[in-house]
C-alpha cells in the first residue's frame, strides 16, 4: 500500500538523501517530457546562481537536485495553504514539510517563471522528490475549496465555554463537543502523549479541561467533531516545549499538575503578576508548608453570584445545580474545594494559555525565597502580597477599602 503522510508544522517528515536509493514502496516518477522554454530560462538563471555558489562545493549540486527533483517520488504529503499566504510563507511551508530544501531558491525560481501571483490556497497533495515545476503546477491549480469557519477561544475559558462557542459557530452541538473531547462517545486521542498521562480520577469533572488550547482556529464546516477536537489537542501538544518538559522534570511535576496549577495562575492573574501569583502557590504546595491549601476563590468559596468560580458557575449548572453538586456529587465538590483539600484539586479549572503554563513552571524566584503565602487584589486590579496572616489581613483591609 502506498505510504501517505499528512503535513503538520510540528511533525516534519523525514527526507531520504539525494544519494540514497528510494526505499521499497516508493513510486517511480512519471517520464518527463521536453523542457518548456520557461523552465529552460529558469534553469539558465539557476546555472548562473550555482556558478556563484561554486565555492560552496556540493551545495550547488544539491540546489540543482532540489529544483529538478529526484528520480523517484516518495510518500505523499497533504499540505494546507492558508488564504492570503504569500510566496515567502508558502516556500517556508514547503521546506517545513520536507518538500524543498531552499525556500529562497524556490522563491527566485517562482519569480523567474512569473507564477508568484498564481499560487492558490487550499489543501494540496504533493510528493517528496517532486521538482519545482511539478510543485508549482500543483500549487497553481484552483482547488475545490471547502467552506471554513473561524472561531476564537480566549485564554482561561472552560471546556463548557469551548463547547458553547463551537455550537454558536454552527459546527456541532455543545454536548457533542464535550462528549467527544472527554472520550465519552468512544473517541480515542491516545495518539497524543498527554492524553495517556491524564489520571483516570472519578472525582475529576472533565478530562478535557485544561488541554483545549486557546487560540484562533479555522475549521472546515463539514468536518467531524473528532477532527475539531483533535485540532485543539494537536495545538496543545505543540505548546508544550522541550524546555517546559525539562523544567517539569526539574521541579518533579507531572504535566497534569503543571496544567492544573497553570489554570489557577491564569484565573488569578493571567497578566504581568502571573509569576508572583505562581510563587505564592508554589510556596503553599511546598513540602512542610504552613499553608498547604491553595485557598483560591476561583474554585471554592463563593461571595457573589457573579464571582469567577469554577464550581458555582460551571460544574454545578452542568450537573444540575448547586444542591445537586454538594449532595449527589459531593466527591467532585470536595475534590475541587481548595479551602478544604490540601495540594492541588482533582483537575484544572480552565484552559490556560502558554504564558500561564510558563509562569506555573517559572515562578518568581524572589517571591519564592522571601516566603510569600498570600495575595489579594483590589477593585482596580492591584495586587497586595503578604508573608503572614497578619500581613494578609492588613492587605485585605486596604484592598477592600479601595473604591
Amino acid at each position: 500500500m502506498e505510504e501517505r503522510q499528512v503535513y503538520r508544522s510540528q511533525n516534519r517528515p523525514q527526507q531520504s538523501g539525494p544519494n540514497h536509493p528510494a526505499p521499497e514502496g516508493r513510486r517511480p516518477r512519471r517520464k518527463k517530457g521536453k523542457a518548456s522554454p520557461a523552465r529552460v530560462g529558469c534553469l539558465v538563471v539557476l546555472v548562473l546562481l550555482v556558478a556563484a555558489l561554486i565555492g560552496l562545493g556540493v551545495i550547488g549540486t544539491q540546489i540543482v537536485r532540489d529544483v529538478t527533483g529526484d528520480d523517484w517520488l516518495g510518500s505523499e504529503i497533504d499540505l494546507f495553504i492558508e488564504q492570503g499566504s504569500g510566496p515567502q510563507a508558502i516556500a517556508q511551508n514547503l521546506k517545513d514539510a520536507g518538500l524543498i530544501r531552499y525556500p529562497t531558491i524556490f522563491r527566485l525560481y517562482l519569480k523567474q517563471r512569473g507564477e508568484a501571483g498564481n499560487l492558490q490556497y487550499g489543501e494540496f497533495t504533493l510528493s517528496e522528490g517532486m521538482s519545482y515545476d511539478e510543485i508549482i503546477e500543483v500549487l497553481t491549480t484552483v482547488q475545490n475549496r471547502r467552506e471554513t469557519t473561524t472561531v476564537t477561544f480566549p485564554e482561561g475559558i472552560t471546556a463548557i465555554q469551548f463547547a458553547q462557542r463551537m455550537e454558536a459557530a454552527g459546527l456541532c452541538t455543545a454536548q457533542e463537543f464535550l462528549d467527544c473531547a472527554n472520550g465519552l462517545d468512544g473517541s480515542d486521542f491516545s495518539q497524543h502523549e498527554f492524553w495517556n498521562q491524564i489520571p483516570d480520577d472519578p472525582d475529576r469533572f472533565m478530562k478535557a479541561e485544561g488541554y483545549l488550547s486557546p487560540n484562533t482556529y479555522e475549521f472546515y464546516t463539514d468536518d467531524t467533531v473528532y477532527n475539531y477536537v483533535d485540532k485543539l489537542y494537536t495545538q496543545f501538544e505543540a505548546t508544550i516545549t522541550p524546555a517546559m518538559e525539562a523544567r517539569m522534570e526539574e521541579l518533579g511535576m507531572t504535566l497534569d499538575e503543571t496544567v492544573i496549577l497553570a489554570s489557577f495562575v491564569q484565573e488569578e492573574a493571567g497578566n504581568e503578576e502571573s509569576a508572583h501569583v505562581s510563587a505564592v502557590f508554589h510556596n503553599r504546595l511546598a513540602p512542610g508548608s504552613p499553608f498547604p491549601r491553595l485557598e483560591s476563590n476561583v474554585s471554592s468559596y463563593v461571595e457573589r453570584d457573579d464571582d469567577n468560580n469554577y464550581l458555582y458557575n460551571w460544574v454545578a449548572p452542568y450537573l444540575g445545580g448547586w444542591d445537586v453538586l454538594t449532595q449527589d456529587y459531593k466527591n467532585i465538590y470536595d475534590a475541587y474545594n481548595t479551602y478544604e483539600r490540601e495540594g492541588l484539586p482533582a483537575g484544572p479549572v480552565s484552559n490556560p494559555g502558554s504564558a500561564a503554563l510558563e509562569a506555573a513552571l517559572w515562578p518568581d524566584q524572589e517571591f519564592l525565597d522571601e516566603g510569600y503565602y498570600f495575595f489579594v487584589t483590589d477593585k482596580n486590579g492591584k495586587y497586595y502580597y503578604g508573608k503572614t496572616t497578619a500581613e494578609h489581613a492588613a492587605n485585605c483591609n486596604v484592598a477592600f477599602s479601595v473604591q
